[in-house]
């Protein structure tokens, strides 16, 4: 399998202060073995990018837990007190962004636009410090895009080339990050071969996923 990874070259990978995107929700459809890699390798001063910052003791909140992280651009945090904690405490960055609009600049990023057109968060502390545009005389915020230099996504099925199935909600953000990030690793729950996916049903093409854990 030419984009098999193992865990110890893919550690090689990692550097501190990197950016990464997770896929997941609430660590359903989190790659928790990439996770593991994460934490033993002990990288620090990370930017995630993801929904939420999971549970202490689940998905990338474990990162979160051994301190690993410098900031965080999430819709919520609410079901990990370590990262108020932190946040509150000054030892972490938290940038909120509502959830559609998290999608959109992530969506954005893969896409190579300049940014999104929104009035979600006007009014708002999410207006803070971000430039407005009218049109037709209707005010919007402009929420720029993202990228990162990792994601790190997880198929339920998936082929030797890395074309991604997901089943159910552990789609998530998965195929937008997997557009938006110069190195796209895979964690896979079930390998088949090449060609055994029908194509209409493929979520991710095996054209952005550089790299399958094996």
């Amino acid at each position: 399998m030419k984009k098999a990874i193992n865990a110890a070259d893919l550690a090689a990978k990692f550097r501190d202060g990197m950016t990464i995107m997770v896929g997941g929700f609430l660590a359903n459809g989190t790659p928790e073995r990439i996770i593991d890699e994460l934490v033993k390798s002990g990288v620090k001063d990370l930017t995630i990018i993801a929904n939420d910052t999971s549970f202490p003791d689940r998905g990338l909140g474990r990162l979160v837990a051994s301190k690993q992280v410098k900031k965080v651009i999430a819709s919520h945090i609410g079901t990990n007190k370590l990262t108020g904690e932190q946040m509150n405490a000054g030892e972490l960055e938290v940038e909120f962004s509502p959830q559609g609009t998290l999608a959109e600049r992530v969506r954005a990023g893969g896409a190579g636009l300049g940014g999104v057109l929104t009035q979600t968060g006007l009014g708002t502390v999410i207006e803070e410090g971000k430039d407005t545009v009218e049109v037709d005389g209707v005010k919007y915020l402009l929420e720029k895009p993202l990228r990162a230099d990792f994601a790190f996504i997880k198929g339920s099925v998936g082929d030797e080339f890395g074309n991604l199935v997901y089943h159910g909600t552990t789609k998530n953000f998965q195929p937008l990050m997997a557009m938006a990030a110069d190195c796209v690793v895979a964690e896979i729950e079930k390998i088949v071969p090449e060609g055994e996916i029908e194509p209409h049903n493929v979520h991710t093409s095996g054209i952005f996923v550089d790299y399958i854990l094996q």
